[in-house]
């Protein structure tokens, strides 16, 4: 299929983080963009004052009346239920219809790809590939599942037609096998997303088909001890602490910033600075760094570029910040997230009192890894849980955020509802407060802080 065939793209959830990176690509393309989601948002507004129309009703009459079958390609993300009324209407009425990864696909399958994946770490390894590309003055266009501090966008732009394309490759639903990489990481394959891959193994296998998916005589650099069966066509080395082709050595914590030295399979980086903390950025900073230098950026260029990188929204997202008060947003949703951040925070206020708020998502989530969550959410002070979010779920009968609360081991633990935090937020003191979550928590974040303000 050629995308030069419509001159309009409709999207179906166009309010996400990635569909929102796309709609904007084709809007800059000169395609006629619209589309739908289910409530307004801070990203449905913008896209609504860039000239893109969004409309908040499964309405097929809202359609503009130019969207005919001929000429749109309709996007639609995973979220969208199938039984959806206007994803409906559109299968009746024979449109050419896409996944948001398969529209990403065909984007990408004439450039030069870097494709990042992982259980964790994508959207932070992804935004520092693509600043230090963007640092290092390369053309580089960047589809990113979070807004950049460094750009404050989710979509970094080229007119360059040999620009490099960086891209975020999701494991849901196995979106990443419809990208074939030139260069390609994988920073983790953990047990996730069990509703769709069923157990461990086929994660792991669905890992090891991406890997399948890189050009002939691509690289492929991934976290030191995976289990991958690396494939004899393409290149591939580890990066790790400690341990692998790209290292870190001498981890220190400087005036708030992690500072460590990179040796490399060419040359030593010294005194790295990173600003985003956590044993858990370093290691996506060597995953970026290995890609920067494999593409011949100067070692002195990574260096300055890792030390201006500011991170991304809602990835241990500084809220608020004074002598008696910390406030940090993250949007970590599985145990092994939860733990790094909570352990990154704990590093950094050792003699703080931390009260952690998690927003669970997904019922099956949920139900698959209570037990873990449990153990990673202790890691706080003081627990405040709140009701799971389903996003394209249906309840579970007996899972609930109770299941997470009864075995924690946090001495101080509560459940609310998103309806009378603010009330407890107003009720209790803190050193430290974290809030964490993927599912509409952000929202919560800016009335907590002004209640923290006045304190």
């Amino acid at each position: 299929m050629n995308l030069q065939d419509f001159s309009n793209v409709y999207f179906l959830g166009i309010g996400g983080i990635g569909m929102s990176a796309l709609a904007r690509w084709f809007k800059a393309n000169l395609f006629c963009v619209s589309g739908y989601d289910k409530s307004p948002s801070q990203i449905t507004q913008e896209l609504i004052s860039e000239g893109i129309s969004v409309i908040f009703e499964e309405n097929n009459h809202l359609i503009p009346n130019n969207f005919t079958a001929e000429n749109t390609l309709v996007v639609y993300t995973p979220a969208i239920p199938q039984e959806s009324s206007l994803l409906q209407f559109f299968r009746e009425k024979d449109y050419k219809i896409l996944k948001r990864a398969e529209a990403l696909g065909l984007i990408t399958q004439d450039n030069f790809t870097i494709a990042i994946a992982g259980t964790h770490g994508k959207t932070t390894t992804t935004s520092m590939v693509a600043h230090l590309l963007a640092f290092a003055e390369k053309p580089v266009t960047a589809f990113v599942g979070g807004i950049t501090q460094n750009y404050a966008t989710n979509l970094l732009l080229s007119n360059d037609p040999n620009a490099y394309v960086v891209v975020e490759a999701d494991e849901y639903d196995r979106s990443f096998l419809t990208l074939n990489p030139n260069i390609a990481i994988i920073t983790a394959t953990d047990a996730d997303h069990l509703d769709i891959y069923q157990n461990h193994s086929t994660v792991q296998e669905a890992f090891e088909m991406f890997v399948k998916k890189i050009k002939i005589g691509g690289d492929l650099f991934y976290k030191n001890g995976l289990p991958l069966k690396i494939e004899n066509h393409i290149h591939s080395a580890t990066f790790g602490l400690q341990k692998g082709e790209y290292q870190a050595k001498n981890i220190r914590i400087q005036d708030g910033n992690f500072v460590f030295d990179v040796l490399t399979p060419k040359s030593i980086l010294e005194n790295v600075h990173l600003r985003v903390p956590g044993y858990h950025n370093i290691l996506n900073a060597l995953a970026a760094i290995s890609v920067a230098q494999n593409l011949q950026i100067p070692d002195e260029t990574i260096a300055k570029g890792i030390a201006e990188f500011k991170g991304v929204k809602r990835r241990f997202e500084y809220i608020l910040k004074t002598d008696k008060i910390i406030q940090i947003d993250d949007y970590a949703h599985h145990p092994e997230e939860i733990r790094a951040f909570l352990t990154a925070v704990r590093m950094l206020y050792p003699e703080k009192h931390i009260t952690a708020i998690f927003q669970p998502h997904l019922y099956t989530r949920t139900r698959d890894f209570a037990s873990e969550f449990s153990q990673a959410l202790s890691l706080a002070d003081r627990l405040i849980l709140l009701d799971i979010y389903p996003a394209r779920e249906k309840p579970i009968e007996g899972v609930h955020s109770k299941m997470l609360i009864e075995k924690a081991q946090t001495t101080e633990k509560l459940l609310c509802t998103k309806e009378n935090l603010l009330q407890i937020i107003q009720i209790l003191d803190f050193d430290v407060v974290v809030t964490i979550g993927a599912g509409d928590i952000d929202r919560l974040v800016q009335p907590i802080r002004q209640i923290l303000e006045k304190k």
